[in-house]
């Protein structure tokens, strides 16, 4: 950990398709990680002096007024909507970027997020990013892939709160749509590729079953869950989850951030659904 540096990890319950703690302990952790970020600082060297390049970077991110109200905030993911969704995943990632605070001494101290197992950046890399903010162009485009996959095999993506309480995301067989917590874009690209990915684990399961409306079976995928993945899935709620469904998880789990893998699962094991009723 850097001089003067002290550490603040955003909690995370993203990427799900089966129960977290209630909505209302979920509530209450994230005002408690709203309150922390309060004194959770990394302190630049005395003397350090572009405050003006956070406000910078955070104009560059900004959508266009017009698209910071987006109305298509919850409901079906339209391709026509895409634009909407972008612009919510730039506000989302925004929020991850390092945010200078002049301190009542003249120093300048920095706040920022950090994912499960990330290392405590170094001054040198909170300037890189506040001058060059990522893009994350290769989540953009495999979003835009996945989505459009999901579409042409009948699958429905929608903006709403799952049925299963506190859940990222779900996916519903019978159905043959995939609900997305409204609030997850929200938390940024890399966060929404990976309970889109998860989800998207989930129907090639069921297509593997024989068809997109068929209870989902594993794929026979190879099981390597992070810290974090063993951590949500040793919690009493999944305790209480059948064996078989608890397989289905680790695997979704476990390749959830290879947004590749998604695609290639849908295209090799699925066919189009022609059924009415699909979003488009």
């Amino acid at each position: 950990m850097p001089p003067h540096a002290r550490r603040w990890r955003w909690p995370r319950g993203l990427a799900l398709a089966l129960a977290l703690p209630t909505a209302a302990a979920t509530a209450a952790a994230t005002a408690a990680a709203a309150a922390a970020l309060a004194i959770a600082v990394v302190a630049a060297a005395t003397g350090f002096g572009p405050l003006a390049s956070a406000p910078a970077a955070a104009q560059a991110l900004r959508p266009p007024a017009w698209l910071q109200e987006p109305p298509a905030s919850v409901g079906p993911i339209r391709p026509t909507w895409e634009a909407l969704l972008f612009a919510r995943l730039d506000a989302g990632d925004q929020a991850w970027l390092p945010r200078p605070q002049r301190l009542p001494d003249g120093r300048i101290r920095y706040v920022y997020r950090q994912r499960r197992g990330e290392r405590d950046l170094t001054m040198a890399q909170i300037h890189d990013l506040l001058r060059h903010p990522p893009r994350f162009t290769a989540e953009r485009a495999a979003i835009t892939a996945l989505l459009a996959q999901l579409w042409g095999l009948g699958v429905r993506v929608e903006l709403t709160t799952p049925r299963v309480a506190a859940a990222a995301g779900e996916w519903v067989p019978r159905e043959a749509v995939i609900r997305i917590r409204p609030d997850v874009p929200d938390r940024g690209t890399l966060d929404f590729a990976a309970v889109l990915n998860h989800e998207a684990i989930h129907v090639a399961q069921s297509c593997r079953a024989g068809g997109l409306r068929r209870p989902p079976i594993p794929l026979g995928l190879p099981v390597r869950l992070s810290a974090e993945a063993r951590e949500l899935l040793a919690q009493p709620l999944y305790a209480r989850i059948p064996p078989r469904v608890r397989q289905l998880e680790q695997e979704a789990f476990s390749h959830q951030q290879d947004l590749a893998l998604g695609a290639q699962l849908l295209r090799t094991l699925c066919r189009p659904d022609n059924r009415p009723g699909l979003a488009g």
